[in-house]
């Protein structure tokens, strides 16, 4: 039996979930100005630190436990898994009010992709593999509405996220990141880091390593860290990696793991035993290992 949309929630979900509806709505400031709603943007710009335990799975309850369990945001994994966009709209909706923001990172930076990723409510959207300027800009341009970008303003769940005014709000609080993650991203970094609107660029652990040949340690692969993190806070962007990089300097949008490793995790705890380390101190563990 197929699950109906739910841009329009059940009387009784929406009685349910109205203290936090309320909770989402944007409140103006003085002067008519809107404060910012994306609570883990606004602490990042702070320089603050944040992290985000990563979902894959679409269940919404598992996605409940995670985004109410401390994190700042939630990385919702669409590129490396196989749910859909409807999958994350029940997501979203079932844990409106949550003090994690949703974030997706989407499989591409094409219009459509980032058209419904918005719609349905993310106020965060993460771009793979950027290699070029033309990606990079694109992430911001289809993320954005206009004069800023060229989003266009159609229909979607967003509205209930974040209130009747999200149309004048939604660009200072989407959050824009992008990943270089191959040898011509970390050369191209120069550039890419010149395209306006993009708020946090990641070095990919595992990806540097995957199109490099090299692995964390080696000083080739150190060398293109070291020379993202070099360009990304010259530019006055903010830097990102996985969580085993958090005493890295620099570093402040960190991804956590996924509810797999955090389901381990937990119940070593429960029955009182040391947690196993998932990789050496400040190595990030490769993902696709089943080590994570």
């Amino acid at each position: 039996m197929s699950r109906k949309p739910i841009f329009v929630g059940t009387a009784a979900l929406l009685v349910c979930g109205a203290w936090a509806m309320r909770a989402q709505q944007p409140e103006p400031a003085a002067g008519g100005q809107h404060k910012l709603y994306n609570t883990a943007k606004q602490k990042l710009l702070a320089g603050k630190q944040i992290f985000g335990a990563t979902v894959m799975s679409p269940d919404p309850n598992i996605y409940c436990a995670m985004a109410n369990s401390g994190y700042d945001f939630m990385w919702i994994e669409m590129q490396h898994s196989p749910m859909t966009f409807e999958d994350v709209a029940h997501m979203i909706y079932a844990c409106r009010g949550a003090s994690a923001m949703p974030f997706i990172r989407v499989p591409d930076a094409e219009e459509s992709t980032l058209q419904k990723a918005t719609d349905i409510g993310a106020i965060g959207i993460i771009v793979p593999t950027v290699d070029t300027v033309e990606k990079a800009r694109n992430a911001v341009k289809y993320a954005k509405y206009p004069p800023v970008g060229r989003r266009s303003q159609g229909s979607g769940q967003y509205g209930q996220l974040w209130g009747r005014d999200y149309r004048q709000t939604a660009n200072d609080n989407m959050f824009v990141g992008i990943m270089i993650e191959t040898p011509i991203g970390v050369e191209n970094v120069e550039k890419i880091a010149s395209v306006p609107g993009i708020d946090m660029i990641f070095a990919a652990s595992t990806d540097l390593g995957n199109f490099s040949g090299h692995k964390q340690g080696d000083p080739e692969y150190e060398a293109m860290v070291k020379r993202i993190h070099d360009v990304t806070l010259a530019h006055g962007i903010k830097l990102g990696g996985p969580q085993a990089w958090k005493d890295r300097p620099g570093f402040t949008f960190f991804q956590a793991p996924s509810e797999t490793a955090l389901i381990r995790l937990g119940a070593q705890v429960n029955l009182g035993l040391t947690p196993s380390p998932a990789a050496r101190p400040g190595v990030a563990v490769t993902e696709g290992t089943g080590k994570e």
